[in-house]
């Protein structure tokens, strides 16, 4: 078996060398330009472009179609327009409607909406134009903003917040919008007059997704990697101050009612500051930082084995975060900046210095010191990061990541969560991107050093995958030691070897109500680090894509587990299985999604088949929504697990219920109350958040969080009954964003 994990990772090596040389191609869609020029008359962001410097500005027009069909142009025609002066950049985009008769499509005015679900227009800037990192800013056809961190060659990370403004204006046959971006707000080199730059629109009454630049069906139009060129007239401006406070102030009441402790109040400050050094580094700083206006995690049953990620949102962590947060694999993580200040852990202070060298080199450096916590176990503790990066070829990097965690003071008590005084990682990795994005690939290298015993080991894994408009062919291979440690990672799984392989192929018919249709096989097998097979999962599924953008799938599948250490099959407490049993069964699944051009939608999806120790499971999800546009978003969640074993474990059914409420009152006022039931961990929690923008970047938050035990809980008894109070807090937070 451990033979057959080194035949794939030969093989994966093989076609990641062969892979590489297509990478050293130029830029596909370089013959796309657009002259962008300094404004000749002022520029007032009220959403008409009737000012003399749009007149004369270049038009980006004739744009493609991407979807449904990328053979030729886009029949809902869209004009852009760019322009600058000493401190903005500007953009004017005229969207025209197309034959079918109707208002505009949005969710509703909340600030980074679901881009599938609303007619919107988003353009992408590649401000070093290396086709792997930059930004993206857009805005609905009701003005709700967008804006978001680009990585990975176009993948969106929308927890990015930063300072700009923008206005559209609706008429009947098209919507106008204009959008003005602060050089201070992005980063990009001094001197360099040519960026990369794409437009995207999406029109949900045709269907129509269309691109500037041409882009294949399977590609997302955020690829840097397509992207045509914005051509300067004059190098953009150097800003010489560029220095923001983002100070906070904090106030709230919380009480816990099963202790019946005294009532808890909170009173705190703290600051970030954002330092420019030129225009491409930034420095962040924060001391004594609060996260209270993220918004909760979205809760799930949980029937795994292994720890489920929960991404970050914290603003300190986004900006260059993919330098730390994605070197690896989506399990195989040496750095997750949650694993800091969270849990009741305060951060007392920290910096992070991230940014481009100059176009080919990278650079993160990050330090962060945490209080102690008493309740935990846990002694001060210092984090340290440093990454830096290479580009090579077109779109490929080389990378190196050195993170060290070390525990001031450690002192052993038997309850602490850190079993060393110190741990550190370092890694190495290649990533491959070629310049017609069809493949895609990586080789990772890890080793682990710890002051305890089980932490000194090493990870290496390789993957390749190759993406057309027809084909979807990748494969995998991932070994991680028995006594590899990741403490500031998230590596839920140590001691196996695994081979993934994935094929698929699409179909896409000329006519008919079918868009696309076609077959996906996936196979992943693990082994333990003896070469004893010990996880296999094989599904073989279908999907189909009709024109109105309904989606229905299903599949049917093979799992074999044999248990490397006790499980309880119902992850509530009960009985486990031993290690070493083994467990087989077959399923299958459905899944179908609404058109998302109607104001009611919904999906549903279902899975059956065999469970462990010889059981059945089966799980229902459904989803609801329904949109007053663009003021009210109706959405609703449910999941049911109906699991049957023999005992002691026996029938046994849990909920999920998350019902959400949104009110956008105004584009800069929101109500949304968030509630969500989950049976397996007997909690009720409701979340309610009131959030005012009153400048750009600056906000005031009131939120209201209550958590309810869903049964009484009397002596010899658990009766289901009324809801009683577990905990409730108040929580009142404001902050200002300033630029010096």
């Amino acid at each position: 078996m451990a033979a057959r994990a080194t035949t794939y990772a030969l093989a994966v090596f093989a076609c990641l060398l062969a892979a590489t040389v297509n990478a050293m191609a130029q830029k596909q869609n370089a013959a796309y330009q657009l002259h962008i020029h300094r404004a000749s008359s002022p520029i007032v962001i009220d959403g008409s472009a009737h000012e003399p410097a749009w007149q004369s500005a270049e038009v980006a027009t004739d744009f493609w179609m991407v979807l449904p069909m990328d053979t030729g142009r886009a029949k809902v025609r869209t004009d852009v327009r760019m322009a600058y002066d000493d401190h903005n950049l500007y953009l004017s985009a005229i969207c025209y409607f197309g034959d079918i008769p109707g208002p505009y499509m949005v969710e509703s005015l909340r600030r980074d909406w679901a881009f599938g679900n609303n007619d919107n227009f988003i353009f992408f800037l590649d401000t070093f134009d290396d086709q792997t990192n930059g930004f993206t800013f857009g805005v609905n056809a009701a003005g709700a903003q967008w804006d978001g961190l680009l990585y990975e060659g176009g993948k969106a990370n929308l927890s990015w917040d930063n300072k700009w403004t923008s206005a559209v204006k609706s008429y009947d046959d098209r919507y106008e919008l204009e959008i003005a971006i602060p050089f201070k707000s992005i980063r990009y080199k001094n001197g360099v007059t040519r960026w990369g730059v794409n437009f995207s629109r999406l029109d949900l009454k045709t269907t129509e997704k269309s691109s500037w630049t041409p882009i294949g069906r399977q590609f997302p139009t955020a690829s840097l990697a397509l992207t045509g060129d914005l051509l300067w007239d004059e190098a953009p401006p150097s800003e010489r101050s560029n220095i923001s406070l983002i100070p906070y102030g904090l106030g709230g009441i919380s009480h816990d009612y099963l202790t019946n402790a005294p009532s808890r109040a909170r009173h705190d400050v703290g600051m970030d500051a954002k330092v420019a050094l030129g225009s491409a580094l930034n420095l962040d700083l924060t001391v004594n930082p609060d996260f209270s206006q993220v918004d909760v995690d979205q809760q799930v049953t949980n029937l795994d084995r292994y720890e489920l990620f929960f991404p970050e949102k914290r603003q300190f962590f986004l900006e260059n975060g993919d330098q730390f947060a994605n070197f690896g694999y989506a399990t195989i993580r040496p750095f997750f900046s949650r694993r800091i200040g969270l849990g009741g852990v305060p951060i007392r202070f920290g910096a992070r210095l991230s940014g481009k060298l100059n176009n080919d080199w990278r650079i993160g450096v990050m330090d962060m010191q945490t209080g102690e916590a008493e309740d935990q176990g846990l002694p001060p503790q210092n984090f340290a990061t440093i990454a830096l990066q290479r580009r090579i070829f077109s779109r490929s990097n080389i990378g190196v990541i050195v993170i060290d965690k070390e525990s001031a003071n450690y002192r052993p008590t038997g309850i602490t969560l850190s079993p060393s005084s110190y741990s550190r990682n370092l890694g190495a990795e290649y990533n491959l991107a070629t310049a017609d994005n069809l493949w895609t690939g990586k080789l990772l290298y890890l080793r682990s050093f710890s002051s305890g015993t089980q932490g000194n080991g090493a990870v290496y894994a390789g993957n390749l995958q190759y993406n057309s408009r027809r084909w979807l062919i990748g494969g995998q291979v991932e070994n991680v030691d028995e006594k590899y440690s990741a403490e500031v990672g998230y590596v839920p799984r140590n001691g196996y070897h695994r081979g993934l392989v994935t094929i698929g192929y699409t179909f896409l018919p000329a006519g008919g109500p079918v868009l696309s249709h076609g077959p996906t096989l996936n196979s992943s097998n693990f082994f333990d680090w003896s070469g004893k097979l010990s996880d296999y999962e094989t599904t073989l599924g279908y999907t189909v894509t009709l024109r109105n953008q309904d989606v229905f799938s299903a599949s049917a599948g093979s799992d074999y587990v044999r248990l490397l250490q006790p499980f309880d099959p119902t992850n509530s407490g009960r009985e486990k299985l031993q290690a070493g049993s083994e467990h087989r069964w077959d399923f299958w699944t459905t899944k179908f999604d609404s058109k998302p051009q109607s104001v009611f939608r919904y999906g549903f999806s279902t899975l059956y088949g065999g469970y462990y120790a010889g059981g059945t499971r089966l799980n229902w999800t459904g989803t609801l929504g329904y949109r007053i546009q663009p003021y009210v978003s109706l959405a609703g969640a449910v999941s049911y697990n109906d699991i049957r074993l023999d005992e002691p474990w026996g029938h046994t059914k849990f909920w999920l219920v998350g019902p959400r409420f949104d009110v956008t009152l105004t584009k800069t006022l929101y109500f949304t109350t968030f509630v969500q039931y989950n049976e397996q961990q007997r909690n009720l929690n409701v979340n309610t958040r009131l959030q005012w923008r009153y400048k750009p970047a600056s906000d005031v938050f009131l939120v209201w969080t209550d958590n309810y035990v869903p049964e009484y809980l009397q002596p010899g008894q658990n009766v289901p009954g009324l809801f009683s109070v577990r905990d409730r807090a108040l929580v009142l937070k404001w902050t200002y964003w300033w630029n010096l």
